[in-house]
């Protein structure tokens, strides 16, 4: 269907299960923003979850999609650092940077980040506002292809998380899961030189791209053996660093047993709201294990994961499975359900 100058095909999440295609006009920025081209947008757990289940910061109906690069199509008024034509990387959201938790360089906790975030990349075009341009908007080099300049929001995310943990190249890190944020810690931490990174989970196309992109072992999941196979594989002492990437409360509390003395766990997968934990105080305090879980990212992870991305001492392309053409979103996102990928490129 060929799509008039003034109008564009966009996917709207009409309620759980339910996506359509509807065409609406092109936006026009706001003052110091753009409107971007979108050349690929990329899949995510988010935007699964709204797909089946609904989430509470996507009121339907409502655009979605947010990890995404393509072409500035439209510049507002007091732009100064991009044109029409530019190729562009950019996340979805950016700090107010004047609030009590900007001020203090937790920006990932600004006030107004989640409210103020943007949706919409399933789309031939998505508006971008001021704040975004200004501070996590990048442009993308030739040598970048789109697909993988998409990952640099999810990566910024990663690389938040890693940002205040310590490793050393003969470290053992056991990162639970081995979906596109898990292999996303893999490639951040093979990056910073880490030999022994183990990957547990299901799945053998998973376990295959997790050695891809610098898994030195793969596991089966089996949450009562675990444990002792760790401290097997770390001459009884268990890992250095544990990321827990499922979001799954009792994986959380496995986490804490994996860690060796004096270990840090990353609790990085976020669990459905309400739930709750339980940890041994013992462990924690005479272990003395280090516990965080980090959330979102700030504008000092995002171009960190650019220079990642810029510098390509990983084969970021191993994370996106396969591409699919605007109008089969729904169908990605239910190959997507079913596990056996990584991630979908979706391309306008």
């Amino acid at each position: 269907m060929p799509t008039h100058p003034s109008l564009m095909r966009a996917n709207v999440l009409v309620e759980p299960g339910v996506i359509e295609m509807r065409t609406m006009p092109i936006p026009d920025p706001e003052p110091g923003g753009v409107v971007v081209k979108v050349a690929t947008a990329l899949t995510c757990g988010t935007d699964l979850k709204a797909f089946l289940r609904g989430h509470p910061k996507f009121p339907m109906p409502t655009l979605f999609g947010h990890e995404f690069a393509g072409v500035i199509a439209k510049v507002g008024r007091d732009v100064t650092r991009f044109k029409e034509g530019d190729r562009v990387m950019s996340t979805h959201s950016a700090p107010c940077g004047t609030c009590y938790y900007c001020r203090r360089g937790q920006e990932n906790l600004c006030d107004t980040i989640m409210s103020t975030m943007v949706l919409g990349a399933y789309a031939e075009y998505i508006r971008i506002p001021a704040r975004i341009v200004r501070q996590n908007m990048y442009p993308k080099p030739e040598h970048v292809p789109y697909r993988e300049a998409a990952l640099m929001e999810p990566l910024a995310c990663v690389v938040h998380g890693l940002e205040h943990v310590s490793v050393r190249e003969d470290d053992t890190v056991v990162i639970l899961g081995n979906g596109a944020i898990a292999l996303l810690h893999v490639a951040a931490l093979k990056t910073r030189g880490v030999a022994t990174i183990i990957v547990v989970g299901r799945r053998a196309y998973r376990q295959k791209i997790a050695q891809a992109v610098g898994a030195s072992h793969t596991l089966e999941f089996e949450a009562e053996s675990l444990p002792a196979h760790i401290r097997d594989l770390t001459d009884g002492r268990g890992a250095d660093l544990v990321v827990e990437c499922t979001g799954q409360p009792h994986i959380w509390e496995l986490s804490v047993q994996l860690a060796r003395r004096g270990g840090t766990v990353v609790l990085f997968g976020g669990c459905q709201r309400g739930t709750t934990v339980t940890f041994d105080t013992e462990r924690i305090h005479y272990d003395e294990i280090t516990i965080r879980s980090p959330f979102h990212m700030t504008p000092r992870a995002v171009r960190q994961a650019r220079q990642m991305l810029l510098e390509r001492r990983v084969d970021w392309g191993h994370l996106i499975t396969a591409d699919y053409p605007l109008d089969r979103l729904g169908e990605a996102l239910d190959q997507l359900q079913r596990g056996d990928c990584i991630k979908f490129a979706i391309v306008p």
